[in-house]
């Protein structure tokens, strides 16, 4: 279907920051729109705030007057709901409220005329029930914006029970003549972003809950080995605690209590200390006065430099995916030997006289010692890319001595990462994260939430993952990541880690989520 025309004139209502952000992106692509707020010169405020926003990109060079005043020109003020009547496209971003936003479209629905498209920007509430009461439920669907709304270029399209599919796909096209990232998604509790993202708050959580590191060092490693933007605590702080733990709490109860999305106690306690993050002034990091940004904010607690002798590093294997740590290691000086692998269907194993190092496969070092009857054992985590990863978790099993800890350290040292040990916990920090992403992104392809190429592109254009998550397990391969789940879930003995069935089959078919 083809894109609304820009004499199509969109209304939006509601003036706050999401609302003004919508109706900017609207007239910046050239749409006449009408803005409407209930309270009294809100709308505006929305308007000389999109201005104000505007002449700081004309300030950078990066936008003309000329065109500040064009946009400004087509933006108008709405008296009331009757002044949307001439519209084509009205976008809701209103509180998130199912009455009240029922008792909005049933209004809307009255003033509009029949052609016109009704969308919500609702983040968390089901497009079929806000649509159920209408006369004709199938014109109104889910336009998801993601804020700041000019900025961000994901726009997830949201289909609910009756929405008519000419309908999303006008929308998909208008989203992307406006220069947005469209991707489709039917309307299951979280859509795609806010369902599929889960794991990454999660699962941090769940690491600094059980000890196995602190939040500044689990934030360094996602970011310097998993090439995420921010990691997990810095990003729940900057969303804000109470948002973020009513998403998850919503998602969780929308799912009848399925564990993979339990709420955390850990992010429950600040919420209740009104330690929300950035906005309050504490989360897990310090934003109070003198504490600026939580510039103030603990290092990572990275081990200290080590220096055993390092012997020849051994490589049983094809180097695989490992390959650039292998390269690393030969550009920084250590003899490499390379053997064949005891067994063909392992990852890579490296050896370092009596030490052993291996990629972690969701088993703890100890128990992965006990099955392998290895003496020493350091197991490492994933790395988003070997060559470039400035940083790595090891953990190390029981009977590793402390001489041998030394070396594991040595050696990654020597090739220029930052080395932090974790408790000897599951799939450390990366690796673990990673693989549930994957987990949640296949369950949501394999219940139709969206295909798995809008799966891993929304997650890329909407929190911007390094990776998607498919496109990642895909990487690494869909065998492992499988493999990793199984150990997840027998190590911890419970149905959160369960591999999601889509997965399963399609690793043990060895076919791809991407054909």
């Amino acid at each position: 279907m083809p894109a609304l025309e820009t004499h199509t004139v969109v209304g939006v209502v509601g003036a706050g920051a999401m609302g003004a952000g919508i109706a900017q992106v609207a007239a910046q692509a050239g749409h006449p729109v009408r803005l409407y707020d209930t309270r009294d010169g809100a709308a505006e405020a929305g308007i000389a705030g999109i201005r104000k926003q505007l002449e700081k990109r004309v300030a950078k060079g990066k936008l003309t007057q000329e065109a500040v005043e064009a946009v400004i020109d087509r933006l108008r003020p709405a008296a009331s709901l009757d002044d949307f009547a001439g519209c084509g496209l009205v976008v809701e971003a209103i509180v998130e409220n199912l009455e009240v936003k029922r008792e909005l479209f049933a209004r809307l629905e009255a003033i509009c005329g029949e052609t016109a498209i009704l969308a919500s920007n609702t983040s968390s509430l089901s497009i079929t029930s806000i649509a159920a009461n209408l006369q004709r439920p199938e014109r109104l669907a889910g336009l998801h914006f993601f804020n700041p709304a000019p900025v961000m270029k994901l726009v997830e399209i949201i289909s609910g029970l009756a929405t008519e599919p000419a309908i999303a796909e006008t929308l998909y096209a208008t989203a992307a003549v406006w220069g947005k990232t469209p991707v489709h998604a039917s309307s299951t509790p979280g859509f795609i972003v806010n369902r599929v993202a889960r794991p990454f708050y999660a699962e941090g959580l769940r690491l600094l809950q059980e000890g196995a590191a602190d939040a500044t060092t689990l934030d360094a490693l996602l970011r310097q080995a998993g090439g995420f933007r921010m990691g997990p605590f810095e990003l729940m702080d900057l969303i804000g605690h109470d948002v973020n733990y009513a998403v998850t709490r919503s998602v969780f109860d929308a799912y009848y209590g399925d564990t993979r999305f339990e709420p955390s106690l850990v992010q429950l306690a600040l919420v209740e200390a009104g330690r929300l993050g950035r906005k309050s002034g504490q989360g897990f990091y310090d934003y109070r006065e003198g504490q600026r940004d939580g510039a103030d904010k603990p290092a990572p607690r990275f081990a200290a430099p080590a220096h055993a002798d390092l012997p020849p590093l051994v490589v049983e294997g094809e180097a695989g995916f490992l390959a650039p740590l292998v390269e690393r290691a030969e550009a920084a000086g250590i003899e490499r030997v390379q053997r064949p692998a005891q067994d063909a269907a392992a990852l890579p194993t490296l050896r370092l006289g009596e030490l052993t190092l291996a990629l972690s496969d969701g088993r703890c070092a100890s128990e992965r010692a006990a099955d392998e009857r290895r003496e020493s054992l350091v197991l490492f985590d994933l790395c988003l890319d070997y060559a470039e990863a400035s940083a790595i978790a090891l953990a190390a099993s029981a009977a590793t001595s402390q001489a041998q800890r030394e070396v594991a350290a040595a050696f990654f040292q020597r090739l220029g990462l930052a080395v932090a040990w974790v408790d000897d916990t599951p799939g450390l920090v990366v690796l673990r994260t990673v693989a549930m992403l994957a987990n949640e992104a296949a369950d949501a392809v394999h219940q139709g939430v969206c295909s798995a190429a809008d799966g891993d592109l929304a997650m890329q254009a909407g929190v911007n993952y390094p990776r998607g998550p498919l496109a990642w397990a895909e990487a690494l391969g869909l065998g492992y990541v499988h493999r990793t789940l199984t150990h997840l879930q027998q190590s911890y003995g419970q149905d959160r880690y369960r591999a999601a069935f889509l997965l399963r089959r399609k690793a043990i078919a060895e076919e791809s989520f991407h054909e």
